[in-house]
């Protein structure tokens, strides 16, 4: 993790260089007040030097303002190396979770991927910043002090020294508790940010349904688990702190001690005590810094660790022959398709699928819910891998898994009942379709999606802002701007997932219309649950407990009187 974690200074060497030499020279000037008082004390003031007295205090003044320059280089610069390794981290991390699979979003929330992405990253680019500094100038100030108190006595420093071991000993002591309960913590953090993320975007149904006392108990159980964290982190922290302070208060007793012995034995003067005594802060100083340190450590290694789990996590890779589709016609088969969500699960989503449905026709899947129907729409774009054992798809006579998922997906449009908008303008999110539309291009998908009417009465027509998720739309009109996007594309292939299904029946058949108009010319694949939907399907295929239990067209399955048949009779029973 350590080799890693340096890994990302290479690109900012220089100026973390600087910042280090900078941090040195800081140190190094400490030096002075101590030495210069030590020479005060036995030299200028018992021999009445006094024009030494005044040039010497100059030279500290003058000595001090370089070191407040290079302070602010530090506190200035020192920080930005930390803050661009966050900003590479963030870059990388983000990136990274683009690449990742289906799979990966089905296990984890929206709000603890982004506490990752923030709140770990801050912790980390500190300890960027602060860890080597710290480390650095104490490990110098420390032996620097050591080299300059032997040379007022070197038996009373090796006195006072004794004390180190029992800092260190006291140190390791509770590091793995400090760092078992920062992990804690953080994890509670992500929690609550997992539960804040879904209470706010889902505030309307909540309001909705006068449930705001219950997403309260919900927010206060994260909420108390991160109090319980943190004060078992704290409690890790309060022991840390107070016994490695007590072991530096125990240094302070002993110099008085063994000085004060010393002093009354002649065996060093009054100055050179007091010397000793200032003196002695140049150790004492780094060494807290270097406790305080490893609350920092804790923090920031805590930090990347959760970084470096998502980041290894393996992300969406095509096959190593996997070549470009190209433009496809849109002939696709389902061979003997066995798949599962859940590893091990032997009862499976899909079992046994076969399906052909050639190009530029229709093809329905009804039956009931949990049935497999989005399963099959999600395996079609190679959302989920399938394995050699698990059967095939074509496309094409070509098996997806050797073709790249970005040329496939190219060919494939989707329509999903549950239709996301992008903060933005209307323009931006029917573009999202093509990226490089014009003007023109978008105005014409929009209008044959029936929605460039409903545009211009809009106060800025296509750059009126559409709010988050396009909340400021209606759902027929988020539906249509989806249908828009999807003739901008203009695929070979048309996935319609329950595209009408949470519609009124109004808005449903203007979207039905827009959606008959995308249909033609296209290989179809459509799920639905209203059945008067789909009448016109060239085929049908009833999904039932992952499996095709039916299949022919609405007639013919009428006829068959099953499945089907049952289902359409509940739909259209008279009362």
């Amino acid at each position: 993790m350590l080799k890693r974690f340096i890994s990302y200074y290479k690109p900012h060497l220089f100026l973390f260089s600087m910042d280090m030499l900078a941090s040195v020279a800081i140190s190094l000037l400490g030096m002075v007040y101590p030495v210069m008082t030590n020479k005060m004390l036995n030299d200028f003031i018992p021999n009445k030097n006094y024009r030494y007295i005044i040039v010497s205090g100059l030279c500290v003044l003058a000595l001090y303002f370089l070191r407040m320059l290079l302070r602010y280089f530090v506190q200035y610069q020192g920080h930005m190396v930390g803050t661009l390794m966050q900003k590479q981290m963030r870059t990388e991390l983000f990136t990274h979770i683009e690449k990742l699979p289906f799979s990966f979003f089905d296990d984890h929330e929206t709000g603890a991927i982004m506490t990752r992405m923030t709140n770990d990253l801050f912790e980390v680019s500190e300890l960027a910043h602060h860890g080597p500094e710290n480390l650095l100038t104490s490990s110098v100030m420390i032996v620097l002090s050591f080299i300059y108190l032997c040379t007022i006595n070197v038996t009373l420093t090796l006195l006072i020294f004794i004390v180190v071991p029992f800092l260190v000993f006291v140190s390791l002591h509770y590091r793995k508790k400090m760092r078992r309960a920062f992990e804690e913590r953080r994890k509670s953090n992500a929690v609550i940010n997992a539960s804040l993320e879904s209470s706010i975007t889902g505030v309307r149904v909540t309001k909705a349904f006068a449930n705001s006392d219950r997403e309260q108990e919900k927010f206060e159980v994260g909420n108390e688990m991160f109090a319980e964290a943190s004060r078992k982190s704290y409690k890790a922290m309060g022991k840390f702190f107070s016994s490695t302070s007590f072991v530096t208060d125990v240094f302070n007793v002993a110099i008085l001690i063994a000085g004060g012995m010393f002093l009354y034995a002649g065996k060093i003067n009054f100055g050179e005590y007091s010397t000793f005594i200032v003196s002695v802060n140049l150790f004492i100083q780094p060494v807290n810094t270097l406790i305080g340190f490893m609350e920092q450590w804790q923090n920031g290694a805590t930090g990347f660790r959760r970084f470096l789990e998502i980041m290894d996590v393996e992300e969406e890779k095509d096959s190593p022959d996997a070549v470009d589709i190209g433009a496809v016609e849109g002939d696709i088969e389902l061979k003997d398709i066995c798949f599962s969500y859940t590893e091990g699960d032997e009862s499976g989503v899909l079992d046994h699928v076969s399906l052909k449905i050639p190009k530029g026709t229709k093809m329905a899947l009804v039956g009931p819910s949990g049935g497999g129907k989005t399963t099959i729409c999600h395996l079609i774009p190679n959302f989920y891998k399938l394995e050699k054992e698990d059967g095939s798809i074509l496309i094409d006579g070509k098996d997806i898994r050797t073709v790249t998922m970005e040329s496939l997906r190219k060919n494939i449009g989707i329509v999903q009942q549950d239709v996301f908008l992008f903060s933005g303008t209307v323009k931006e999110n029917i573009a999202y379709g093509k990226l490089d539309a014009s003007d023109e291009e978008i105005i014409e998908a929009s209008k044959r999606a029936n929605m460039h009417d409903f545009v211009m009465s809009l106060p800025d027509g296509y750059d009126t802002e559409i709010g988050e998720r396009g909340i400021r739309l209606s759902g027929g009109q988020k539906q249509r701007i989806s249908i828009a996007r999807v003739f901008l594309k203009n695929p070979s292939i048309l996935i319609l997932d329950e595209a009408t299904s949470a519609l009124d029946n109004s808005t449903e058949v203007l979207i039905q219309k827009a959606l008959d108009e995308l249909c033609t010319g296209r290989t179809t694949l459509v799920v639905a649950h209203r059945l008067s939907t789909i009448r016109n399907a060239d085929k049908i295929a009833v999904i039932t407990e992952g499996r095709v239990s039916e299949y022919g067209t609405h007639d013919e399955l009428i006829a068959n009187d099953g499945v089907y048949k049952q289902l359409y009779a509940l739909q259209f029973r008279e009362d």
